[in-house]
Formats: C-alpha cells, structure tokens, sequence
C-alpha cells in the first residue's frame, strides 16, 4: 500500500506557457498537501527536466506555441521507450483527449479546471505510479536476491566439490550413455578400464583382474540409476596381489526429472583392509 505520505512527498511538474494557469495549479497542489513542485513555462526544457528528477507525474498543457504537449510526449516517449511516463495532459479541447490517450497520457483534466475533480484525479493517478514503482522495485530486489543466491550456491557447489575432492581417491560424472564427462584423479586406473577416444564408451583393460560376480553388482546399480553408499569390490592383480576399492554414486536427473548420468567418489581402501606388512608389499607392485 502508498501511504497518504509517500503521495504527497510525489515529485510533480507543471508544463504551461501560461503563467497564471501554472500558478493556480501550483496553488490547488499546495493546498491539498504537496511538497515537491516543480514548473516551467519552457516544454523544450521538459525532457531534459525529468531525466534529472524522474517526476512521478508530469501535467502537461497541451496547446504551447513552438511545442505543443503532444511534440513534448513523443520526446518523453522516445527518451524512454520503454518506461512508465505519468502524464496527466491539461486540455480545453474535448478531440484532443482520445489522441492525447493514444499517444501515452494516462488521464486528463479540462479547462477550465475543476479543482475536486483535478485534485481526485492527480491522486489516482500518482498512487497508481507510486505503486508501479514500489512494483518495479522490487523486481530489481528481487533479481538482485535471486543472482545472489546462485552466487552464492555456485561457490558452494564449488566448495563441495573441492572437498569431495579432497575426501576421495577420485571423483567422476557419467553422462546419461555412461560416457565420463569428468573425473578428478586415477579414475580409469584405480578401476581399471579405458575410456576409447574415438567413441567414448568404456571398457575394461586386459588383465583388470575384477571380481565377477562383485562387479555384475556394480554394472546392476548403475543400470537401475540407484544411488549406492560405500560399495566395496576387489581386483587381482598380476602375481594374485588383491587391491580393494570402494566407491559412492548417485544418480543425476535433469529438471524435467529425465535421468542425465551419474556422479560419484572413490577410494582405495586396500590398506584397512589387508595387515599393513601385506600392504607395503602391494604398494610397491601397483
């Protein structure tokens, strides 16, 4: 809501090249309780006037020698094409009103004036424009809120990163046909596979040395998009040393909620797994 307050604290501009017809509109604003009015008896100063103040309604003769109200709203109109310009047009020509409405007026009043129906329809008015920029501000809030906070989760999907990063061997993304989009670390040689150039899939290297049958139950999450928790599975390396591996994944789904590949950590967890004399051994082969 606009308080009786913020409209009379309104910044107003007179446009009449009549001095009295400017001096009882002054005077009808006065009593009514405005604060802020400006005049001029010049509309070739009347662009140049609101891009320094922005009033928040303008009342504007329409007949003025050398530039009627109608050359002063196309110049208004063409400054900001695409703002709200609060012209309330002053006219005694009754054909004038359609055309003055057309061509970006708000509202209108007649000569001679009708002081409680002037006063009636300039507080419409600038409660009308005073809550279209209270509207207009905050959009601009909230846009500015709203870039933010995606900052601001950016550098904590960021931060995260890096501390998945840190807390694992390796990080990895699949796309949506199982092709790594991004890997941090020895992906492909902790788990033992290659990832082909020229087509992107994936295979695994001669002599990987997997557990089948633990390795059938990885493939079996990933091909049903289940997220899976610290699954562990073991390879056998040349000479029957066992490297023991765990790895995280998830799912990723789209907004549309289509799936869009996986992502996921790992580690090689061989040395709490085996005493430590048989992992030095193992170490040393790797």
């Amino acid at each position: 809501m606009i308080s009786e307050q913020e409209i009379h604290n309104a910044r107003i501009l007179i446009v009449d090249d009549q001095e009295p017809n400017v001096q009882l509109l002054e005077q009808m604003l006065h009593e009514a309780g405005y604060l802020n009015i400006t005049s001029t008896t010049d509309p070739c100063s009347v662009c140049a006037l609101h891009l320094a103040n922005h009033y928040d309604l303008i009342l504007l003769d329409l007949q003025m020698p050398c530039m009627d109200g109608f050359e002063v709203m196309a110049g208004l109109k063409k400054m900001a094409p695409d703002s709200y310009v609060p012209i309330l047009v002053v006219t005694s020509q009754p054909g004038h009103k359609l055309r003055a409405l057309a061509d970006g007026a708000k509202d209108f009043i007649s000569k001679p004036f009708d002081l409680v129906e002037a006063k009636i329809r300039i507080h419409n008015l600038l409660e009308v424009r005073l809550l279209y920029r209270q509207h207009e501000n905050y959009n601009k809030e909230l846009e500015l809120k709203v870039q933010e906070r995606t900052a601001e989760l950016h550098l904590s999907n960021v931060r995260l990163r890096r501390l998945t990063e840190l807390s694992s061997d390796w990080y990895w993304e699949q796309d949506e046909l199982g092709h790594f989009t991004k890997i941090f670390g020895p992906v492909f040689e902790m788990l033992g596979i290659r990832n082909d150039d020229a087509t992107g899939n994936i295979r695994d290297d001669e002599g990987a040395g997997w557990d089948e049958s633990e390795r059938s139950i990885l493939k079996a999450h990933l091909a049903s998009r289940r997220p899976f928790l610290d699954f562990v599975y073991m390879r056998t390396h040349a000479g029957g040393i066992c490297q023991y591996l765990m790895v995280s994944g998830e799912p990723i789904f789209a907004p549309s909620g289509s799936f869009a590949g996986y992502r996921g950590i790992g580690k090689d967890v061989t040395e709490s797994m085996l005493p430590m004399h048989q992992y030095a051994s193992i170490s040393g082969h790797i």
